[in-house]
């Protein structure tokens, strides 16, 4: 798919979504992509790239951009040296201490099959490359619309909603297709996501059949309100 066609799905997504932020679209490469910067700088946190995506920037990472982010260093499967390991330990038993997670819990955290030579982070509408997964921050109302979206187009994951930590929406959408993630504290704080937003995670093959979808899905719920409207006025007697 060109370039121009996913700028065309972002531009008809965030219309009828009234998306306040881009979509973000995540590619895992086995090599370095051409012709596109690589990331210079450090950032606290994997989600933290969302963030420059969404505000307009196009760049991969290499596996060593991720080396602060403990939590998702695991669920991009990306080794880490001994002395970063020992900051991964470090940071779990914080937040076993804490009561935030479990230690049972660690192995039931979704990751990527095999580690990443290169990500690249754009705004979908800007991606080169197809992307393994695009990445929505919705209102709860816009989140319902494209949740419905991607039932009706067949490529839910029918998972209910999953939480900490955000990042394990990447490959749980992958594997097993649309998923809505809750979020987690620390993606909020790294990428300023609102208290009243939400992520939908979608598999960048399936963004157009959802996108046809959510057209049907808007006209339908447009309907469906004026009904429930009319029933409200109709039947409601207190």
């Amino acid at each position: 798919m060109s370039g121009n066609l996913w700028l065309e799905i972002e531009q008809r997504m965030r219309g009828q979504l009234n998306l306040a932020r881009r979509p973000v679209a995540v590619t895992f490469l086995e090599a370095p992509p051409q012709g596109v910067a690589r990331f210079d700088g450090t950032e606290p946190s994997g989600c933290s790239f969302w963030r420059l995506a969404a505000e307009g920037r196009t760049f991969y990472t290499v596996p060593e951009n991720h080396f602060n982010c403990a939590v998702g260093a695991y669920t991009h499967n990306i080794p880490l040296s001994a002395e970063r390991q020992s900051e991964t330990e470090a940071t779990l038993k914080m937040m076993f201490d804490l009561g935030y997670v479990r230690p049972e819990e660690v192995p039931q955290i979704p990751r990527l099959a095999k580690a990443p030579a290169a990500i690249l982070y754009a705004p979908l509408g800007d991606t080169p490359a197809t992307p393994s997964v695009a990445l929505f921050s919705c209102k709860p109302a816009a989140a319902m619309l494209l949740n419905e979206a991607a039932m009706r187009a067949g490529k839910s994951a029918g998972m209910p909603p999953l939480g900490r930590p955000t990042c394990m929406a990447l490959p749980a959408s992958m594997a097993h297709g649309a998923v809505m993630s809750l979020g987690c504290i620390g993606n909020r704080v790294y990428t300023g996501l609102a208290e009243d937003e939400l992520y939908l995670v979608i598999r960048g093959t399936d963004l157009a059949a959802v996108s046809e979808a959510l057209a049907v899905i808007r006209s339908a719920n447009a309907a469906l309100t004026s009904y429930a409207r009319g029933r409200r006025e109709q039947l409601s007697t207190i």
